[in-house]
C-alpha cells in the first residue's frame, strides 16, 4: 500500500480533497473499474494465440487499486507524471502507461464534467 492509498484509508473525509470522489464513492468506483478491467481482459484472452503459459513474465509493482487511484489523482490534480511516479513508487514511463491504459475504463464509469476538465485542459495546452 503506498502512502496515498493509506492517507485515504486513515483520513476518509480528505479523499473528496485528493480525487474529487468520497470514499464510499471511491470504493463503489474502484469495486466497477476492477470489474470492467476484467472484463476486458477475458474478452482479449480468448482472442490471443498463447505461446507462454498465462502468468509468466513480471508482476506489476501497483495493485489494480492502486493503479486507478493513480489515474484519479491525474484526472483531479493534473500533475505530471514524473511526479505521480515518485508518489507511487513507480517509473514516469510506468505512470503515464497506466493512466493510458486506465482512463479509457474509468471514463465510462466517471460522470462526464470531471472528463471534460480533463479534454478542455488538454486542449488548451496543446496550442
Amino acid at each position: 500500500m503506498n502512502s496515498i492509498s493509506g492517507y485515504i484509508e486513515k483520513h476518509p473525509g480528505e479523499a473528496q480533497r485528493l480525487i474529487g470522489l468520497n470514499c464510499d464513492q471511491l470504493k463503489h468506483l474502484i469495486k466497477q473499474a476492477i470489474a470492467l478491467h476484467r472484463q476486458v481482459n477475458s474478452e482479449s484472452e480468448l482472442k490471443k494465440k498463447r505461446i507462454i503459459k498465462k502468468g509468466g513474465g513480471r508482476k506489476t509493482k501497483l495493485s489494480l487499486e492502486e493503479q486507478i487511484l493513480l489515474t484519479l489523482i491525474y484526472l483531479r490534480q493534473l500533475t505530471t507524471f514524473q511526479l505521480l511516479g515518485i508518489q507511487f513508487g513507480v517509473s514516469e514511463t510506468t505512470a503515464n502507461d497506466t493512466f493510458n491504459y486506465w482512463f479509457p475504463l474509468v471514463g465510462k464509469l466517471l460522470p462526464p464534467s470531471l472528463l471534460e476538465q480533463v479534454k478542455k485542459t488538454n486542449m488548451t495546452t496543446k496550442l
